[in-house]
């Protein structure tokens, strides 16, 4: 008996040994591991500290872990920069894209997918207008999401188009009919414009419109420009300045924006922040904006708008992603258009289609929401100052729209733009191909 005692005692001394040294320490006086501090740094564009300071407090109030270190970028060489310094491993975790961007950005692997649990596919097609799914989803991975929807929509005097009789046109034909109306011209040509379409250096946007009219046009293949459907839309745009019957605007003329703030123009194709600019420029303009105009049987708007996206280089790619999914929340969005309004008309657009109701009724902002369902994008977006794929498709349209106001044949000059079109989507989209190591003769 005495055996067994002793055999039962030195059996519970070793595993009394063991399970001391390898198992789980638990003592009263252990507490849980306090999170890990976390500094995110985030890039902005164009919110300055004070609009922004309150949603970031907010996350970092109910994440008292999380430390967001908010940098206000340049426009200037932006698209550049944050490539350069990302593949350097010294850029932001959280940044902000175009929504044109994102084959410039996979082209070097710069971004960093959401993570499944954060954001879903699913989700997202829910969360957010079709665009930008289409935008920022690629192969059924998530690389950026919009706190903002915008593009193009159609701001008119009210004043010029009340003096005509008009209603605000839904249609073409109709915005023709009308600009024509208000379109006031001498011996020296326009004076009072009814449309300020046709030009490319006087024309504020003349690349989103041209885009807008590309994208509505039935027939037409971006990726291929040197046909008649194509060449049909340039006649159109030009034939603003170039058609006597339908003459409404000059080339000599001030900018689109300036004409319409001094209460010279009708019609004015812009995105939502320039009405901001022509309320400072003259406080008693009225005007309001409504959807663009469209071709019978088919709807589609121009979109041009941002998104917020995380470094393929983020020591913490989690917590810049639940950072990103925090910025497009209900809740969030609010707050940021909350703080913009008190100090200009509005804040942006929201981008969550379950909060349009809430502007929907706006008489400037609501015409922007109105159009998510049917806003659609290519790289002709204006004014993002990205020194590639925009600014160098732009150019070459720019080139064509010039050719052909100076009297060549629309689809010679689509020969070129062709061409143009062909080299920027092949430089800028396009994935490297990595040269394989060659295999020796066995």
């Amino acid at each position: 008996m005495k055996k067994v005692i002793i055999v039962v005692l030195s059996l519970s001394v070793v595993f009394g040994f063991i399970f001391w040294k390898f198992g789980p320490k638990i003592s009263l006086f252990n507490k849980p591991k306090a999170p890990d501090r976390i500094t995110l740094t985030y890039w902005g564009l164009w919110e300055d500290d004070n609009l922004i300071k309150p949603v970031i407090a907010q996350y970092q109030k109910e994440n008292p872990n999380i430390t967001i270190n908010y940098i206000k970028s340049s426009s200037i060489n932006y698209r550049t920069r944050v490539q350069a310094q990302i593949k350097d491993g010294v850029g932001p975790d959280v940044f902000r894209i175009h929504n044109s961007w994102l084959g410039m950005f996979l082209k070097d692997s710069s971004l960093s997918s959401a993570p499944g649990d954060i954001f879903s596919v699913a989700d997202y097609k829910s969360l957010f207008y079709p665009v930008a799914f289409d935008s920022f989803v690629k192969d059924s991975q998530i690389y950026a999401a919009p706190m903002e929807i915008d593009g193009l929509a159609l701001f008119y005097n009210e004043e010029m188009l009340n003096a005509v009789g008009g209603t605000p046109p839904k249609n073409w034909q109709d915005f023709i009919d009308l600009a024509v109306k208000m379109t006031v011209k001498d011996q020296s040509g326009v004076k009072t414009a009814g449309a300020a379409m046709g030009a490319t250096g006087n024309v504020d946007h003349w690349s989103d419109i041209l885009g807008l009219l590309l994208l509505q046009q039935p027939g037409v293949d971006l990726t291929n420009v040197a046909t008649p459907a194509v060449a049909e839309i340039i006649k159109f745009y030009t034939g603003f300045i170039t058609d006597p019957k339908r003459k409404t605007w000059d080339k000599n003329l001030p900018s689109s924006t300036e004409m319409f703030a001094t209460n010279r123009l009708g019609f004015y194709f812009a995105p939502s922040w320039r009405a901001h600019d022509l309320r400072i420029s003259n406080p008693n303009l009225k005007f309001k904006v409504i959807p663009v105009p469209q071709l019978p049987g088919k709807q589609v708007a121009w979109a041009s708008f941002w998104g917020e996206a995380v470094s393929s280089k983020s020591q913490n790619p989690i917590e810049a992603w639940k950072f990103v999914k925090y910025l497009t929340s209900q809740q969030t969005e609010r707050l940021a258009y909350q703080q913009a309004a008190q100090i200009r008309l509005f804040g942006e657009p929201y981008s969550l289609t379950a909060l349009t109701p809430e502007i929907a009724s706006d008489p400037i902002v609501g015409a922007f929401v109105a159009q998510g369902p049917v806003y659609k994008f290519w790289y002709l977006a204006s004014n993002t100052l990205d020194n590639g794929i925009n600014d160098e498709m732009i150019k070459y349209w720019e080139d064509g729209i010039n050719a052909t106001l100076a009297g060549v044949d629309s689809m010679t000059a689509l020969q070129t733009v062709n061409q143009g079109v062909k080299q920027v989507i092949e430089k800028y989209t396009k994935p490297t191909i990595q040269a394989s190591p060659k295999q020796g003769i066995n």
